[in-house]
Order: structure tokens, then sequence, then C-alpha cells
């Protein structure tokens, strides 16, 4: 979008904040770069250039916005409505890979060279993954800064520097304050966590976004010890790289508060990443509304509860697992089954606050399990323990990196993986925008008191409208029926 200037133009001058993420403002004659919604009076447009990502401004020596923090944005929606090489990409540079493992391993997950993925990028981002590496962690070290107490060596490697003066550099290059005057000016403005140890956020998002179906579902289909609601948040384990964390979610009007505990600081950027990706904070509502208001017996639901979002998973494998344990039982069964799964093969965590106590297991861990303890049919046995080896032996990889088609390849050829199963996990675990699911029940029921049409093929042809934000239009379709996953927990 950075290359149409004069809808650029429009979306600055309007402050339009729908636009925050799909590009980036630069000031030539103050040299710092801001967000289209930047509260301030828009600069005259011979002086607006305009670039695809912070990490191209910054690289272009322009420093971010003290005001409207455009490196706070919601990330770019089209990181999650494609599946292409750098789309993928993105998606792995926001969880940290190339801070864990280099531009060598972002492009072996990939399957290309480090010269084609660095290619790829400049050409789309304006920046190649060391730059766009280098812009996130800045960010993370930002987060850091304002709201812990870390040492500032500390914040420095956990936010994935590699040496102190690095960190420093590149701190007052981007926000042109040193560290230091970071922290005093967050202490000015913002209240420290009552809990020590804990790392308190605000998670931001384009608007409008509808927390009942997003939150309802996450809380009704919460795994006891793993998962819980309460006081009004969502709380739950993660399996991170360095350690573990536990995560509080809040839903409020203009954010979501995130409250994370992590034993490894290095952990936040994938902590952060998994949290946004799980309710699906990247998305653009407003472009997926108005493609399913396209169709009339749609429009009525799309207009009573706006900006639903397509609620996620922060571990594919883990989401894999529970589908399974899913099949053809009621959402208390499968939470029961789950439950059992991680009593028996889950890690145990301490939870200051009591109500979670275990880690989801991973596939190593249920790699061994007995299948003759599992209080299953014996053909969902067979597909379980099937899974879980392809899972744990790297045979199936479901991560945020993926291909969306190959993986469905691959789930289909297993064992008791139907269509259901096969999209459910391409759309909650794998983040396809355009899965979907005619054969659920709960869809065949709604398209019946819709009018619309209720068989599996005549349905799937009618939705070809909806492409590409079929997902969401589940989320929509499951309205219809009256089930706790569409609403809040008292």
């Amino acid at each position: 979008m950075h290359t149409d200037t004069e809808r650029c133009v429009r979306a600055v001058q309007s402050k339009d904040a729908r636009f925050d993420g799909w590009f980036f403002t630069a000031v030539l004659t103050t040299r710092i770069y801001c967000r289209p919604s930047c509260p301030v009076v828009p600069p005259k447009v011979e002086n607006m250039t305009f670039y695809p990502s912070a990490a191209a401004c910054q690289q272009a020596g322009f420093r971010a916005c003290k005001r409207c923090r455009p490196d706070t944005t919601p990330g770019s929606p089209e990181w999650n409505a494609r599946a292409d090489s750098v789309a993928r990409a993105m998606r792995l540079i926001r969880d940290g890979v190339v801070d864990r493992e280099g531009v060598p391993g972002l492009a072996a997950r990939l399957g290309y060279s480090a010269r084609q993925i660095e290619r790829q990028l400049l050409a789309e981002l304006g920046a190649g993954p060391l730059a766009l590496a280098r812009a996130q962690r800045a960010q993370t070290a930002r987060l850091l800064i304002e709201t812990t107490g870390l040492p500032m060596a500390e914040v420095a490697f956990a936010a994935g520097f590699s040496s102190i003066r690095t960190f420093n550099d590149t701190v007052r290059e981007v926000f042109a304050l040193a560290p230091g005057e970071l922290r005093s000016r967050a202490a000015r403005s913002t209240t420290p966590s009552p809990t020590p140890g804990v790392i308190a956020l605000r998670l931001p998002y384009r608007a409008p976004l509808n927390p009942t179906n997003l939150f309802g579902h996450l809380a009704a289909t919460a795994v006891p010890g793993v998962e819980e609601w309460r006081d009004g948040a969502y709380r739950r384990t993660l399996t991170l790289g360095h350690g573990h964390g536990i995560v509080a979610l809040t839903p409020h009007p203009d954010h979501i508060g995130c409250r994370l505990l992590l034993t490894d600081p290095r952990d936040l950027t994938l902590a952060i990443s998994r949290c946004r990706w799980l309710l699906d904070l990247d998305a653009d509502p407003v472009a997926v509304d108005d493609q399913l208001r396209s169709d009339p017996l749609l429009a009525p639901l799309v207009d009573k509860a706006p900006g639903r979002r397509v609620p996620r998973t922060v571990d594919g494998a883990e989401f894999a697992v529970r589908a399974v344990l899913g099949q053809q039982v009621s959402t208390a069964a499968a939470r029961t089954h789950a439950a059992r799964l991680v009593a028996a093969h889950g890690l145990p965590v301490d939870d200051p606050e009591g109500g979670l106590s275990h880690l989801f297991p991973t596939p190593e861990a249920l790699a061994g399990l007995d299948p003759e303890q599992l209080a299953l049919p014996r053909s969902r046995r067979t597909t379980l323990t099937t899974l879980v080896t392809a899972l744990a032996d790297g045979a199936l990889r479901l991560g945020t990196d993926t291909d969306w088609e190959e993986a469905r390849v691959e789930l289909a050829a297993l064992p008791g993986f139907g269509p259901w199963t096969v999209d459910v996990i391409a759309m909650r675990a794998l983040g396809d925008p355009d899965a979907f699911l005619p054969t659920d029940l709960g869809i065949r029921r709604a398209a019946e008191e819709l009018g619309l049409p209720s068989t599996p093929a005549a349905l799937t042809a009618r939705a070809a409208a909806w492409r590409p934000w079929r997902a969401y239009a589940v989320q929509y379709l499951w309205t219809v029926d009256d089930h706790p996953i569409n609403h809040l927990p008292v």
C-alpha cells in the first residue's frame, strides 16, 4: 500500500487508525516516522514519504515518533492472510527466530537460501531479515525498560542484543533517547505491577474487536490446569524457548491487557507473538466484515456484532492433539480427556495466583504414552498415537511458518483425519483465514436457520463469495446457536 501515495496521504490527513501497521509515514524535515493516526498536525504532503515497515524507516535514518509510538502498532494483516514465503518469514521473525537461529536458520525453515529470503523481504518491506529483527529487538527492549525493573544489562540480552553497546546505540538511534531516559519517562506515566516479576503491557488491535466469541471460546474449551477464566481474564501456561510462562489476557475497549510472568525474560518477544496470534490481533476486521456483508444472509449477523476474530492457539501441536480428543464428543468431554492427558504427562509449574498447575504435554512427552490407558475408542487411540509420533519425529510440523496446503495434505494422510479435523486445525492452529467447516454440526444448523444451503457441497459453493475470509464467516455462523463459546463467562 505504501506505493499508493494519494491513498496514504488521505489516510494520514484523516488520522485513520485502520491503516496503522499497513504503512508508516516518514517526515523528511523532522526525520521522524509516525503511524497514520498520529495525533499531531499532519506534515505537508511534499514532506511525506511512505515505507512498508518500521524497520525500513529506521534503516533510512528516521526515528520513532515519541507521541504516537509507531513501533507499537498492530502488525500488518497481510502476514496473517498469506501463506507465501514472505508472510511465513515475517511470522518467524515475529517469533524471534532470527535472534535465536540467525538468517541461515530462518532460510532453512522456509526451504530457501539466505540470499533469496533477503531479496524477497527487501522487495516487499524495504528491509532485510536482520533489519526487521533489529526493529523488533528495539521494541522488546523498550517494553522491558518501561515495564520492569531489570538492570539494563539484563534487558539488553533478554531483548536479543549481542552486546550492551549495541543495545545502547540501537535504543538511542531508534527512539532518540538513552535507555535510562526511557525508563525515567515511563516511571512518571505508568504504575508498576503490584506482583514482582510480572510484565504488564497493552496489546493494540484494529477496531472493532468483539471479545464475546473470542474469549468465550477460549474459556468454554479451557483445559483444567492449563487454562482458566478468572476475574475477567483468560489465563494459561505457555511453553516457550528458554522456559515457561503464565499469561493473563483481559479485554478492554481499546486494547488487550496482558500480564506475563516468565521464567526467562528472553522469551518476551515469543510470548507476545504467541498472545497476539492466539487472539488474532493483527486482523483487519473492517476488510473482513465488508466482504461478508456482501451476502445479504450474513449481513445481519455482521451488523449485530462486528469485529469477530478467529480464536487460535499458542501451540499448533497442542491444538492438533486437542482436536483429535474432541472428535465426535461434547466440549465438556473433550476438556475431560485433555485434562487427564495433562495430569499424566504435563510438566508441573508453580502459579503464584493458583489455578494453573501444568504445561500442556509436548509431542515428545506424549510419544511414549500407553494407548491402552486412554479412555478413547480404539480407532481414536490409533489416530492420536500416529499424530503424536509424526509431530515428535518432525515428519509433521504445525507452526506459524507451515505451508497451509502442504499441512492439509499431510494431515489428511493420517488415519482418522477427516475434512472437519483437517480444516479446524488449519483455521485455529495454522491461521488460514479461509478455512471452512461445512460439515460442522453448528454450521449446518446455522445454515438451515438462515436459509443458506445446508448440505456441505452446496454450502461450500455458496461460501465461495466469502473468500478469503471463510474462517471469519464460521465465527459469525456459530453465533446463531446459543452455545457457551459465544458468551463471556460471568
